[in-house]
């Protein structure tokens, strides 16, 4: 009975004492992305911090392969936050219906390219404040726009490959964006938030799935204490 408790505690569940300490452990995550996804970025299609913005918005609860079908017919046809403001609401919600959820989506786009025309001279704003006052911008979709478009470091986007990522890599406990994006500015360097949460989405969408994760072509997998690998 009690070899049967030692061997399953001896599947990778148990943070293994050669780890070392918590910033030695952080640079060889940093490290082995690097390694892997040396040119990791958005793959959101965008010619320009406004397509960005509302590819942003549109790509919740969506995949960016769909946002960029969508938008590939949608911006020839509403070239500028001026055509998005004006645009007729049932027409535009025909037009992203593809990627769900297209009531409030077109309520968040129509909302936030008409408070760019009016507030902001119909450009995209350069700080996370400003950006967070428009209509369906949350700290996520400020990050991705900042971090992308400005090359701007004010936070690490947080979606759901780069929460679910976090905790299997035991960079976080938290299960609350805020809160996590809190933990990673705290132990990942300013100058790889960037970076570091395009690699973290790649590799969620590339290897580490939420479901029957590709633990052998992980390259992480020696220091990924996840209770649900698959060695």
């Amino acid at each position: 009975m009690p070899a049967a408790k030692k061997s399953k505690k001896a599947r990778g569940r148990k943070r293994p004492a050669q780890a070392g300490t918590a910033a030695r452990r952080v640079r060889r995550i940093l490290q082995k992305l690097d390694e892997a996804y040396p040119a990791a970025t958005c793959e959101l299609t965008h010619d320009n911090p406004f397509q960005l913005l509302i590819s942003t918005i549109l790509s919740a609860q969506c995949t960016d392969v769909r946002v960029n079908e969508v938008t590939r017919t949608l911006f020839p046809k509403y070239p500028t936050p001026q055509h998005f403001a004006t645009a007729n609401p049932r027409e535009l919600e025909q037009e992203i219906r593809p990627t769900g959820f297209f009531r409030n989506k077109t309520k968040s786009v129509m909302g936030a390219s008409r408070k760019l025309v009016e507030e902001f001279g119909g450009a995209v704003p350069r700080t996370m404040e400003q950006l967070l006052t428009l209509p369906g911008v949350a700290r996520k979709t400020a990050n991705v726009v900042l971090g992308t478009a400005y090359g701007i470091a004010s936070g690490v986007v947080v979606d759901t490959h780069v929460q679910r990522l976090s905790g299997r890599l035991d960079l976080t406990k938290q299960t609350d964006p805020k809160k996590i994006e809190q933990d990673l500015m705290r132990v990942i360097p300013q100058d790889r938030w960037i970076l570091f949460s395009h690699q973290l989405i790649w590799h969620g969408r590339r290897v580490c799935a939420a479901r029957k994760p590709k633990c052998l072509e992980c390259n992480l997998k020696d220091i990924c204490y996840s209770k649900d690998k698959t060695i």
